[in-house]
């Protein structure tokens, strides 16, 4: 199997981000970022409940 991607704080608040423009589909953000779709809802859940304490770690983009 294969390593799992992680990525950084500032990744998931950039996607985020793009996600809450409503400039492109959701389904078209995440193939161009390589994730899936209900992963951008998932971060954007966790970013309006935790706000500043979302994304705690060092994750890296792999």
């Amino acid at each position: 199997m294969g390593q799992r991607k992680t990525f950084t704080p500032e990744f998931k608040r950039e996607a985020v981000q793009l996600l809450e423009s409503e400039s492109q589909p959701a389904s078209q953000i995440a193939r161009d970022l390589g994730i899936k779709r209900n992963q951008l809802y998932k971060w954007q859940a966790e970013l309006k409940t935790r706000g500043g304490a979302a994304f705690p770690g060092k994750g890296m983009r792999s």
